[in-house]
């Protein structure tokens, strides 16, 4: 007869909480050349309790050492961290790829794989992961940047159910927001200011 194991009462509460913590949503945020004023605008006007975690893609020096997270914490209340392996993903945090990686989403928590696989890709990569792992629960924004990173993974995001979205015209460097509007796989393009407020709504039509 097969025996049961029973789980200490700590460890499923503890269980419960991380459970609690997961993001209803995950949006993916990448960007590279001309992006920095887009993040800090960005955040700036999300509210700290939406219930979503922020993942910030960013094209940067393989070998240089990273102020962003330093950066953008000045920005909002939300924690800024860069992202590490085994992370977790937790609602109402912010969360930066570190230098010279490739992200990916497993069960809620981070995967890291250092060199990165390519020269700005790393945003199509994350984005992928992201549309696989979290399905309608994955949100895609392209912000500015050159050449056409993020695209490939806006196609993914809305194969999967998700949204996108790219920064309008007030993106210093257009190429890459253009870019995947003109994949056709980008549901808004609207003032930064706004995609807050859409989130939200677009979190709250999924009922979960």
């Amino acid at each position: 007869m097969e025996k049961k194991i029973k789980r200490p009462a700590a460890n499923i509460e503890i269980i419960e909480i991380i459970e609690i913590m997961h993001p209803k949503l995950i949006v993916g945020i990448g960007g590279s050349a001309g992006a920095l004023n887009a993040y800090k605008a960005l955040l700036g006007a999300m509210p700290t309790n939406t219930d979503m975690a922020f993942v910030i893609i960013s094209h940067m020096n393989p070998t240089a050492s990273s102020h962003l997270a330093l950066i953008l914490s000045r920005h909002t209340k939300m924690p800024v961290t860069v992202a590490s392996m085994s992370m977790p993903i937790l609602a109402n945090h912010v969360y930066v790829i570190p230098p010279d990686s490739d992200l990916f989403i497993e069960n809620y928590s981070f995967k890291v794989i250092s060199p990165r696989s390519g020269r700005n890709k790393q945003i199509d990569v994350f984005f992928i992961s992201l549309a696989q792992t979290m399905g309608v629960r994955a949100m895609g924004i392209v912000l500015s940047g050159y050449d056409g990173d993020g695209t490939e993974g806006c196609k993914h995001i809305k194969a999967h159910g998700g949204q996108t979205f790219a920064q309008d015209m007030s993106a210093e460097i257009n190429s890459m927001p253009l870019s995947a509007q003109d994949s056709g796989f980008v549901d808004f393009v609207i003032p930064l200011n706004q995609i807050p407020a859409k989130l939200i709504k677009l979190e709250a039509a999924l009922n979960i």
